[in-house]
Protein backbone atom coordinates (compact mmCIF):
# COMPACT_ATOMS: atom_id res chain seq x y z
CA UNK A 1 0.00 0.00 0.00
CA UNK A 2 1.21 3.94 -0.81
CA UNK A 3 2.55 5.85 2.16
CA UNK A 4 0.18 8.91 2.94
CA UNK A 5 0.64 11.52 0.84
CA UNK A 6 3.28 14.36 2.31
CA UNK A 7 1.63 17.52 4.37
CA UNK A 8 0.46 20.52 2.32
CA UNK A 9 2.83 23.73 2.43
CA UNK A 10 1.48 26.22 4.63
CA UNK A 11 -0.87 28.78 2.92
CA UNK A 12 0.44 32.00 2.52
CA UNK A 13 -0.97 34.74 3.85
CA UNK A 14 -2.07 36.90 0.69
CA UNK A 15 -3.89 33.84 -0.22
CA UNK A 16 -5.51 33.58 3.14
CA UNK A 17 -6.67 37.16 2.72
CA UNK A 18 -7.89 36.86 -0.49
CA UNK A 19 -10.47 34.25 0.30
CA UNK A 20 -10.95 36.33 3.41
CA UNK A 21 -12.18 38.72 1.12
CA UNK A 22 -13.86 36.97 -1.88
CA UNK A 23 -14.83 33.74 -0.31
CA UNK A 24 -18.16 32.73 0.85
CA UNK A 25 -18.62 31.68 4.50
CA UNK A 26 -17.79 27.76 3.62
CA UNK A 27 -14.59 28.96 1.74
CA UNK A 28 -13.30 31.19 4.53
CA UNK A 29 -9.84 29.99 6.36
CA UNK A 30 -11.69 30.24 9.39
CA UNK A 31 -14.15 27.87 8.90
CA UNK A 32 -12.17 25.55 7.52
CA UNK A 33 -9.97 25.74 10.57
CA UNK A 34 -12.79 25.06 12.65
CA UNK A 35 -14.36 21.70 10.52
CA UNK A 36 -11.03 19.98 8.95
CA UNK A 37 -10.05 18.45 12.75
CA UNK A 38 -8.77 14.58 12.14
CA UNK A 39 -8.77 12.71 9.95
CA UNK A 40 -9.21 16.19 8.10
CA UNK A 41 -6.79 18.25 7.10
CA UNK A 42 -7.36 21.52 4.14
CA UNK A 43 -4.96 23.06 1.82
CA UNK A 44 -5.62 25.51 -0.88
CA UNK A 45 -4.14 26.13 -4.35
CA UNK A 46 -3.65 29.59 -5.49
CA UNK A 47 -2.81 31.55 -8.93
CA UNK A 48 -0.99 35.05 -8.92
CA UNK A 49 -0.87 38.18 -11.48
CA UNK A 50 2.04 40.11 -10.61
CA UNK A 51 2.33 40.64 -6.91
CA UNK A 52 -1.30 39.59 -6.18
CA UNK A 53 -3.63 36.28 -5.80
CA UNK A 54 -6.24 36.34 -8.61
CA UNK A 55 -7.84 33.09 -7.80
CA UNK A 56 -7.49 30.55 -4.80
CA UNK A 57 -9.01 27.17 -4.28
CA UNK A 58 -9.65 25.84 -0.76
CA UNK A 59 -9.21 21.96 -0.45
CA UNK A 60 -10.11 19.88 2.54
CA UNK A 61 -9.16 16.53 2.28
CA UNK A 62 -8.54 13.41 4.52
CA UNK A 63 -6.21 10.52 3.74
CA UNK A 64 -7.82 6.90 3.32
CA UNK A 65 -6.13 3.55 2.27
CA UNK A 66 -2.48 5.61 2.08
CA UNK A 67 -4.41 8.39 -0.55
CA UNK A 68 -5.28 11.52 -0.04
CA UNK A 69 -9.11 12.32 -0.76
CA UNK A 70 -10.72 15.64 -1.69
CA UNK A 71 -14.57 15.64 -0.69
CA UNK A 72 -16.29 18.61 1.31
CA UNK A 73 -15.61 17.53 5.47
CA UNK A 74 -19.52 18.18 7.56
CA UNK A 75 -21.17 21.22 7.55
CA UNK A 76 -19.33 22.51 4.32
CA UNK A 77 -21.99 23.06 1.77
CA UNK A 78 -20.04 24.67 -0.83
CA UNK A 79 -16.52 25.13 -1.99
CA UNK A 80 -14.61 25.71 -5.32
CA UNK A 81 -12.45 27.90 -6.70
CA UNK A 82 -12.61 31.47 -5.77
CA UNK A 83 -11.62 34.02 -8.37
CA UNK A 84 -10.63 37.60 -8.27
CA UNK A 85 -14.12 40.06 -9.14
CA UNK A 86 -14.39 40.90 -13.04
CA UNK A 87 -15.68 43.83 -15.12
CA UNK A 88 -14.19 42.86 -18.30
CA UNK A 89 -16.45 41.87 -21.42
CA UNK A 90 -17.98 38.61 -21.58
CA UNK A 91 -15.84 37.31 -23.72
CA UNK A 92 -12.62 38.85 -22.29
CA UNK A 93 -13.81 37.59 -18.93
CA UNK A 94 -14.20 34.23 -19.58
CA UNK A 95 -11.07 33.69 -20.95
CA UNK A 96 -9.30 34.83 -17.95
CA UNK A 97 -11.50 32.24 -16.24
CA UNK A 98 -10.85 29.59 -18.36
CA UNK A 99 -6.53 30.25 -17.96
CA UNK A 100 -7.08 30.89 -13.92
CA UNK A 101 -9.17 27.83 -13.37
CA UNK A 102 -6.76 25.53 -15.33
CA UNK A 103 -4.38 26.72 -13.56
CA UNK A 104 -5.83 26.82 -10.20
CA UNK A 105 -6.71 22.66 -11.19
CA UNK A 106 -3.08 21.92 -12.03
CA UNK A 107 -1.73 23.20 -8.77
CA UNK A 108 -4.15 21.24 -7.03
CA UNK A 109 -2.38 18.63 -4.77
CA UNK A 110 -2.33 14.68 -6.34
CA UNK A 111 -5.84 12.85 -4.65
CA UNK A 112 -7.22 9.43 -5.53
CA UNK A 113 -11.00 10.76 -5.57
CA UNK A 114 -12.18 14.41 -5.58
CA UNK A 115 -15.57 15.93 -4.87
CA UNK A 116 -16.86 19.29 -4.02
CA UNK A 117 -20.01 21.15 -4.11
CA UNK A 118 -18.98 24.89 -6.12
CA UNK A 119 -20.76 27.67 -4.57
CA UNK A 120 -24.04 28.89 -7.02
CA UNK A 121 -21.80 31.89 -7.68
CA UNK A 122 -19.26 29.74 -9.75
CA UNK A 123 -21.09 29.39 -12.77
CA UNK A 124 -18.20 28.55 -15.35
CA UNK A 125 -16.78 24.73 -14.71
CA UNK A 126 -16.24 23.92 -18.50
CA UNK A 127 -12.28 24.33 -18.14
CA UNK A 128 -12.44 21.70 -15.74
CA UNK A 129 -14.93 19.66 -18.06
CA UNK A 130 -11.78 19.78 -20.56
CA UNK A 131 -9.47 18.47 -17.88
CA UNK A 132 -11.67 15.46 -17.39
CA UNK A 133 -13.59 16.25 -14.21
CA UNK A 134 -17.69 15.76 -14.63
CA UNK A 135 -20.68 17.50 -13.49
CA UNK A 136 -23.76 17.22 -12.09
CA UNK A 137 -26.61 19.80 -11.46
CA UNK A 138 -27.86 20.16 -7.54
CA UNK A 139 -30.51 22.64 -6.53
CA UNK A 140 -30.58 24.97 -3.57
CA UNK A 141 -33.50 27.95 -3.07
CA UNK A 142 -32.67 31.35 -2.53
CA UNK A 143 -33.98 34.64 -1.47
CA UNK A 144 -31.85 37.17 -3.06
CA UNK A 145 -30.74 40.01 -1.41
CA UNK A 146 -32.67 43.36 -1.77
CA UNK A 147 -36.30 41.76 -1.12
CA UNK A 148 -38.29 43.22 1.28
CA UNK A 149 -40.37 41.16 4.13
CA UNK A 150 -43.56 42.08 2.43
CA UNK A 151 -42.81 41.42 -0.98
CA UNK A 152 -41.54 37.84 0.01
CA UNK A 153 -44.65 37.35 2.24
CA UNK A 154 -46.80 37.78 -1.05
CA UNK A 155 -44.74 35.02 -2.76
CA UNK A 156 -44.93 32.61 -0.03
CA UNK A 157 -47.64 29.76 -0.14
CA UNK A 158 -50.83 30.10 1.75
CA UNK A 159 -50.67 27.04 3.77
CA UNK A 160 -47.11 28.29 4.94
CA UNK A 161 -48.76 31.62 5.87
CA UNK A 162 -51.41 29.70 7.85
CA UNK A 163 -48.79 27.85 9.32
CA UNK A 164 -46.81 31.36 10.66
CA UNK A 165 -50.39 32.99 11.65
CA UNK A 166 -50.84 29.97 14.30
CA UNK A 167 -47.58 29.83 15.34
CA UNK A 168 -47.58 33.28 16.16
CA UNK A 169 -50.82 33.00 18.68
CA UNK A 170 -48.79 29.53 20.36
CA UNK A 171 -45.01 30.44 20.56
CA UNK A 172 -42.58 32.89 21.24
CA UNK A 173 -39.84 32.93 18.67
CA UNK A 174 -36.62 33.88 21.04
CA UNK A 175 -33.06 33.90 20.50
CA UNK A 176 -30.79 31.35 22.00
CA UNK A 177 -26.80 30.90 23.12
CA UNK A 178 -27.05 27.04 23.71
CA UNK A 179 -26.47 25.19 20.82
CA UNK A 180 -27.08 21.92 22.49
CA UNK A 181 -30.98 22.97 21.83
CA UNK A 182 -30.57 22.72 18.28
CA UNK A 183 -28.73 19.34 18.31
CA UNK A 184 -32.10 18.07 20.32
CA UNK A 185 -33.82 19.24 18.29
CA UNK A 186 -32.22 18.17 15.16
CA UNK A 187 -32.23 14.56 16.43
CA UNK A 188 -35.42 14.64 17.28
CA UNK A 189 -36.68 15.34 13.57
CA UNK A 190 -34.00 12.74 12.83
CA UNK A 191 -35.95 10.29 14.87
CA UNK A 192 -39.39 11.03 13.36
CA UNK A 193 -37.64 9.87 10.32
CA UNK A 194 -36.10 7.16 11.29
CA UNK A 195 -32.66 7.98 10.74
CA UNK A 196 -29.53 8.34 12.78
CA UNK A 197 -27.40 11.70 13.59
CA UNK A 198 -23.90 10.96 11.71
CA UNK A 199 -22.10 14.31 13.06
CA UNK A 200 -19.68 14.61 15.93
CA UNK A 201 -21.44 16.98 18.27
CA UNK A 202 -17.93 17.95 19.34
CA UNK A 203 -17.02 19.29 15.74
CA UNK A 204 -20.22 21.25 16.02
CA UNK A 205 -19.63 22.89 19.35
CA UNK A 206 -16.43 24.03 18.03
CA UNK A 207 -17.79 25.44 14.64
CA UNK A 208 -20.20 27.34 16.77
CA UNK A 209 -17.56 28.73 19.34
CA UNK A 210 -15.79 29.87 16.01
CA UNK A 211 -19.36 31.30 14.56
CA UNK A 212 -19.94 33.02 17.73
CA UNK A 213 -16.97 34.64 18.37
CA UNK A 214 -17.01 36.19 14.70
CA UNK A 215 -20.30 37.01 15.21
CA UNK A 216 -21.43 35.06 12.57
CA UNK A 217 -24.29 33.27 13.96
CA UNK A 218 -27.76 33.01 15.16
CA UNK A 219 -29.89 30.72 17.14
CA UNK A 220 -33.82 31.09 17.09
CA UNK A 221 -36.51 29.27 19.66
CA UNK A 222 -39.56 28.39 19.38
CA UNK A 223 -41.07 28.18 23.09
CA UNK A 224 -44.75 28.18 24.47
CA UNK A 225 -45.93 29.82 27.45
CA UNK A 226 -44.91 26.13 28.79
CA UNK A 227 -41.46 26.88 28.22
CA UNK A 228 -41.50 23.65 25.55
CA UNK A 229 -39.14 24.06 22.88
CA UNK A 230 -41.08 23.46 19.72
CA UNK A 231 -38.76 24.36 17.06
CA UNK A 232 -35.25 25.90 16.65
CA UNK A 233 -32.62 26.93 13.44
CA UNK A 234 -29.24 27.81 13.26
CA UNK A 235 -27.72 30.35 11.08
CA UNK A 236 -24.99 31.43 9.56
CA UNK A 237 -23.86 34.07 7.59
CA UNK A 238 -21.36 35.92 5.24
CA UNK A 239 -21.22 39.29 3.84
CA UNK A 240 -23.33 38.52 1.55
CA UNK A 241 -25.65 35.81 2.52
CA UNK A 242 -27.48 33.78 5.45
CA UNK A 243 -27.42 30.45 5.10
CA UNK A 244 -30.31 27.94 7.12
CA UNK A 245 -27.35 25.26 8.40
CA UNK A 246 -29.41 23.30 10.86
CA UNK A 247 -32.65 23.04 12.21
CA UNK A 248 -35.48 20.40 13.98
CA UNK A 249 -38.43 20.24 15.93
CA UNK A 250 -40.36 17.90 18.65
CA UNK A 251 -42.46 15.72 16.71
CA UNK A 252 -45.44 16.07 19.61
CA UNK A 253 -45.53 19.42 18.37
CA UNK A 254 -45.26 19.73 14.91
CA UNK A 255 -48.50 20.99 14.45
CA UNK A 256 -47.95 24.36 15.50
CA UNK A 257 -46.72 25.80 12.59
CA UNK A 258 -43.43 26.97 14.98
CA UNK A 259 -40.81 25.50 12.48
CA UNK A 260 -42.58 27.70 9.55
CA UNK A 261 -42.29 30.45 12.03
CA UNK A 262 -38.47 30.60 13.05
CA UNK A 263 -37.95 29.95 9.00
CA UNK A 264 -40.02 33.09 8.31
CA UNK A 265 -38.28 35.08 11.67
CA UNK A 266 -34.99 33.82 9.68
CA UNK A 267 -35.94 35.42 6.32
CA UNK A 268 -36.58 38.67 8.06
CA UNK A 269 -33.36 38.94 9.27
CA UNK A 270 -31.49 38.20 5.87
CA UNK A 271 -33.90 40.69 4.29
CA UNK A 272 -33.35 43.26 7.17
CA UNK A 273 -29.34 42.62 7.05
CA UNK A 274 -29.19 43.30 3.17
CA UNK A 275 -28.71 39.46 2.47
CA UNK A 276 -29.63 36.81 0.45
CA UNK A 277 -30.80 33.66 2.28
CA UNK A 278 -30.13 30.44 1.13
CA UNK A 279 -31.98 27.28 2.49
CA UNK A 280 -28.62 25.48 1.33
CA UNK A 281 -30.57 22.56 -0.44
CA UNK A 282 -32.15 20.36 -0.37
CA UNK A 283 -32.48 17.70 -2.98
CA UNK A 284 -34.69 15.69 -0.73
CA UNK A 285 -38.07 15.75 -1.98
CA UNK A 286 -40.41 16.70 1.31
CA UNK A 287 -37.53 18.87 2.12
CA UNK A 288 -37.38 20.82 -1.30
CA UNK A 289 -41.01 20.84 -0.90
CA UNK A 290 -41.57 23.23 2.36
CA UNK A 291 -38.62 25.33 1.39
CA UNK A 292 -39.63 26.05 -2.14
CA UNK A 293 -43.13 26.94 -0.23
CA UNK A 294 -41.71 29.95 0.73
CA UNK A 295 -41.18 31.55 -2.74
CA UNK A 296 -37.18 31.15 -3.07
CA UNK A 297 -35.45 31.10 -6.24
CA UNK A 298 -34.68 27.79 -7.89
CA UNK A 299 -30.73 28.09 -8.12
CA UNK A 300 -28.70 25.58 -10.13
CA UNK A 301 -24.81 24.88 -7.95
CA UNK A 302 -22.09 21.94 -9.24
CA UNK A 303 -21.24 18.79 -7.79
CA UNK A 304 -18.04 18.07 -9.73
CA UNK A 305 -16.31 15.07 -9.52
CA UNK A 306 -12.99 13.02 -10.67
CA UNK A 307 -11.65 9.80 -10.04
CA UNK A 308 -7.51 9.60 -10.80
CA UNK A 309 -7.85 5.76 -9.28
CA UNK A 310 -10.55 3.38 -10.12
CA UNK A 311 -8.60 0.48 -7.98
CA UNK A 312 -9.12 2.69 -4.79
CA UNK A 313 -12.48 3.53 -5.39
CA UNK A 314 -13.36 -0.01 -5.62
CA UNK A 315 -11.54 -0.51 -2.71
CA UNK A 316 -12.75 2.17 -0.61
CA UNK A 317 -16.48 0.73 -1.25
CA UNK A 318 -15.44 -2.16 -0.50
CA UNK A 319 -14.43 -1.46 3.11
CA UNK A 320 -17.79 0.83 3.15
CA UNK A 321 -19.83 -2.79 2.13
CA UNK A 322 -17.66 -4.29 4.95
CA UNK A 323 -18.09 -1.70 7.94
CA UNK A 324 -22.50 -1.59 7.08
CA UNK A 325 -22.29 -5.32 6.83
CA UNK A 326 -20.54 -5.39 10.21
CA UNK A 327 -22.54 -2.72 12.30
CA UNK A 328 -25.69 -4.57 10.61
CA UNK A 329 -24.11 -8.28 12.04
Amino acid sequence: MSEAPPPQKAVPEKAVAFLEKHGCLFQQPWWLDAVCVTPWRWSCAWVERGDEVAAAWPVPYKVILGRRVIEPPDWTAYLGPVLRPSVAKSAVRLGEEKDLITELASKLPSFATFQQHFAPTSGNWLPLYWLGFRQTTHYTYVIPSGRDPESCWKETRDNVRSDVRKAEKLVQVREGEDFQRVIALHKLTLSRQAKTFGHSEALLSRLDAHCAARGRRKILLAVDPEGREHAAVYLVWDDRTVYYLCGGGDPALRKSGAGSLLVWEAIKFACASGRAFDFEGSMVEPIERFFRSFGAVQTPYFVIRKTASRGFSFARSMVRVLKRQWSDS
